[in-house]
């Protein structure tokens, strides 16, 4: 287990995050994606949501949430707790512990019912989940971008969807699955920060300090490959064009302004001779997935727009590889990039969700420190990279 304490002035909210992160496995993900939501519903001190929803309110309105991630080739599971500063309550009271145990409560301490989750509990989020599943193809353009993940990573576990499946989903009963979780909680990676003016009032639960075990999955570069083309029909009116690229694992930062050149905003070169100037897409990006080496290019198109659309596309590629990129272009990805990285110290919940990328990752940088290596990047060392970076997959879903 990982304890981290960001004691900070800056917010008028403390707030605590408890990741458990263990590698992701086509075999156990339907239960990960199912446990956050059955243990928010109730645990063996508050029962169901309403005593959980009572509590919060006690606590001056306090806010928790939990979810499924996946980074690199790790599954995790996300709570956080939120509450108001000490300083600012009517009374003297330690508010940040009471959420401590609160979110240690609902996490580790479940509400079991013969030696199982309650069943009721279990039969009803697995409909939600099914329902979810169901529904991926409703947002078509983060559809497509799964499918192309999952096609590019098929033998990968960066491939596997983090809300699982339906056939596994129908198997899973309340015993197997609290079985599953007493497993999970043993075998994961517990990190914990705490960030805020009281991070350092806070005592961990004794269940938590003596947790030591550390299972992280370790990214694997993907084979090179021959460009793979994968058609999926849909009733859609507009077909979505994703490409995966893989790239370079030994500079990170000079991948990130190569897609930020690319295709990270409105001065782009996607953006600006995909869609303004060709007018071929009704959008047109990159999206740079830094733990897997991997950028895939988005765009929305006319569907008789394919190849004009691809064609064009790849000539912005080239033409990074052989230079074709000017010092305007180069400077405003820049600024994209650190003022986004800027963006990052205004909210607690991505200041937390940056620095706990770093630690599972041993990379232990600051975001200016972050900055400073960006800023440390030449053109040519941007165009450099772009020569190391190949089309592995291009993925149309079309009508």
């Amino acid at each position: 287990m990982k304890i981290e304490r960001m004691k900070s002035n800056k917010f008028k909210t403390n707030e605590i995050a408890i990741f458990l992160t263990m590698p992701l496995k086509k075999e156990t993900i339907t239960m990960n994606a199912l446990l956050p939501a059955v243990l928010r519903r109730g645990t063996n001190k508050y029962p169901n949501q309403v005593e959980i929803g009572k509590q919060l309110e006690n606590m001056y309105g306090a806010f928790f949430n939990c979810g499924i991630d996946k980074t690199g080739d790790n599954c995790i599971l996300k709570f956080y707790i939120e509450t108001v500063c000490d300083k600012f309550l009517p009374i003297d009271e330690n508010l940040t512990q009471k959420a401590m145990d609160l979110i240690n409560e609902i996490i580790f301490n479940p509400l079991t019912v013969d030696e199982g989750f309650c069943k009721e509990y279990v039969e009803q989020e697995k409909e939600n989940l099914k329902k979810k599943i169901e529904s991926r193809k409703d947002n078509k353009s983060l559809y497509s971008l799964n499918r192309c993940i999952e096609e590019m990573f098929e033998n990968e576990p960066y491939g596997i969807y983090k809300y699982g499946n339906l056939i596994d989903l129908q198997e899973i009963d309340e015993k197997e699955l609290f079985d599953y979780y007493k497993k999970m909680v043993n075998e994961s990676e517990i990190y914990i920060v705490i960030n805020g003016v009281d991070a350092d009032k806070v005592e961990i639960p004794d269940s938590l300090d003596n947790h030591s075990v550390v299972n992280i999955k370790e990214n694997e570069p993907l084979p090179k490959q021959e460009e793979r083309i994968v058609n999926e029909k849909a009733d859609v009116t507009q077909g979505k064009l994703i490409i995966g690229m893989s790239t370079p694992n030994d500079n990170r930062f000079a991948v990130s302004l190569y897609n930020a050149v690319l295709g990270g905003g409105a001065n782009s070169k996607l953006f600006q001779n995909v869609r303004e100037k060709a007018s071929l897409a009704y959008s047109a990006g990159s999206k740079y997935i830094r733990r897997k080496d991997a950028i895939f290019i988005v765009t929305g198109i006319e569907l008789q727009n394919y190849d004009k659309t691809l064609k064009i596309i790849k000539e912005q590629i080239e033409d990074i590889k052989n230079g074709k990129v000017t010092d305007d272009e180069f400077d405003k990805a820049k600024q994209l990039i650190i003022s986004s990285l800027n963006l990052i110290k205004e909210s607690q919940e991505d200041m937390i969700a940056f620095n706990y990328d770093q630690r599972l990752y041993g990379e232990n940088l600051t975001v200016d420190e972050y900055i400073d290596k960006l800023n440390k990047v030449s053109k040519e060392k941007v165009i450099e990279v772009g020569k190391e970076i190949s089309i592995n997959t291009i993925y149309y879903l079309e009508k």
